[in-house]
């Protein structure tokens, strides 16, 4: 089995429609980790499970300086952004997010 892992900076703001009162309904801006895992038994033509360059554009590309409520059709916590960014990346299995230092959340497939 071969495994990668990419770290991106994401800088976004968002705010939460919660069940509860928070000062995180309010629009709030983080700077994002995103470390992105994948694995594969084989390799591509190219020899890699999946190019770094592809992750970068289909995550940071979409996601950095944005509002994430006008990117998502769902509450952007950090639990839903990992498992959406696990399912745009070919062969992940795995994301980590951190929204600050002392804040993360993994989303992994079974």
């Amino acid at each position: 089995m071969y495994y990668v892992s990419k770290r991106l900076e994401i800088s976004s703001a968002h705010s939460l429609s919660l069940s509860y009162e928070s000062k995180c309904e309010a629009l709030h801006g983080h700077n994002w980790i995103v470390i992105v895992h994948c694995k594969s038994a084989t390799l591509n033509a190219d020899g890699m499970v999946t190019d770094f360059t592809t992750i970068k554009r289909e995550i940071a590309g979409r996601l950095d300086h944005r509002n994430l409520n006008e990117v998502f059709d769902f509450n952007p916590t950090a639990e839903n952004i990992a498992r959406w960014i696990c399912d745009q990346v070919e062969h992940c299995y795995k994301v980590e997010i951190w929204e600050s230092e002392n804040n993360k959340a993994i989303y992994e497939r079974d």
